[in-house]
């Protein structure tokens, strides 16, 4: 049996990854409580029933905290009995579920009479924080739409071998702000920029002149040698502690030519020793959506 515990902040995209995950073969159920979710397990396992070979369940604050800080405890039990169990966490900045709450006029779960919709979002944190620390995946909604978080599941959550380590590389901009589900972060900006150049600046790093003009700098590929050498060491061990989900992500100034440029070459190189490697560029119209593709709101 295959168990995937969705939870995260209000507003960050819980429903949505639950309506993804059903539409994906996955049994789900929302907003289950966190006291109740040890026997309905044990009762499926019971049943032998192919319906719940996979199974979503839907865990948010709406909890006791007592109750949210056993889940992992409990999910280890689970574990011991052969369930694989991943929680997967959905996450966006305060100012972001501020506006989405503005625009749609829902309530927060937590917000009550004498307390401000910014004050239930700091309670919902800390709230979570056991799920939070525990979670085998981290998605960053802040700046990705209903169908990028479709695609984000289905490429690292349904479709994941049921030994299989999923690997997502990612570039970004350090002005725009570092990746909150990365687990590694390399700093680029140390590259020759060809963003100085006229010529190269409104290119990005996929383009010949931008790849030609940073191959030409002895520099690139060592720092390009330097991080493939530091995950080839690091990806066995996250896999002989049976962890599902690996991002790494690499930042430029502005996440478009020295980060994509970097990104690029490491999937190239890790798809030839491991299955389920991704490439996400977050400063991309192709990959962020321009910002401007629906937004999660649920």
């Amino acid at each position: 049996m295959r168990l995937i515990i969705v939870s995260g902040l209000s507003g960050s995209g819980k429903s949505v990854a639950l309506d993804a995950l059903e539409d994906m073969g996955f049994y789900c159920i929302d907003n289950i409580p966190a006291a109740l979710l040890g026997g309905l397990i044990t009762q499926t396992l019971e049943a032998r029933d192919a319906l719940y070979d996979n199974m979503a369940v839907g865990v948010d604050a709406r909890n006791r905290a007592a109750d949210l800080k056993s889940l992992p405890e409990l999910l280890r039990s689970l574990k011991e009995q052969g369930v694989r169990c991943e929680i997967v966490f959905l996450h966006a900045d305060d100012q972001v579920l501020l506006t989405r709450y503005r625009e749609t006029r829902r309530r927060h779960p937590l917000r009550t009479r004498d307390m401000s919709l910014q004050d239930a979002i700091l309670k919902e944190r800390d709230l979570l924080g056991p799920i939070t620390y525990s979670a085998d995946l981290v998605i960053d909604t802040t700046h990705t739409s209903i169908y990028e978080l479709r695609d984000s599941l289905n490429q690292r959550v349904a479709q994941s071998g049921e030994e299989g380590l999923s690997i997502q590389i990612e570039s970004f901009g350090f002005k725009h702000g570092v990746p909150f589900d990365a687990d590694f972060v390399f700093d680029v900006r140390c590259l020759p920029n060809p963003y100085w150049d006229p010529a190269l600046r409104r290119l990005d790093g996929r383009d010949p002149k931008v790849i030609e003009f940073l191959e030409n700098h002895d520099i690139t590929r060592s720092m390009l040698n330097d991080i493939l050498k530091f995950l080839r060491n690091r990806i066995p061990e996250y896999r002989e502690h049976n962890r599902n989900y690996l991002t790494i992500a690499l930042g430029c100034t502005g996440g478009q030519h020295r980060s994509i440029y970097l990104a690029d070459k490491i999937v190239s190189a890790l798809q030839k020793e491991h299955q389920n490697v991704l490439i996400r560029h977050s400063e991309l119209p192709a990959s962020s959506g321009s910002h401007t593709a629906e937004p999660v709101t649920a």
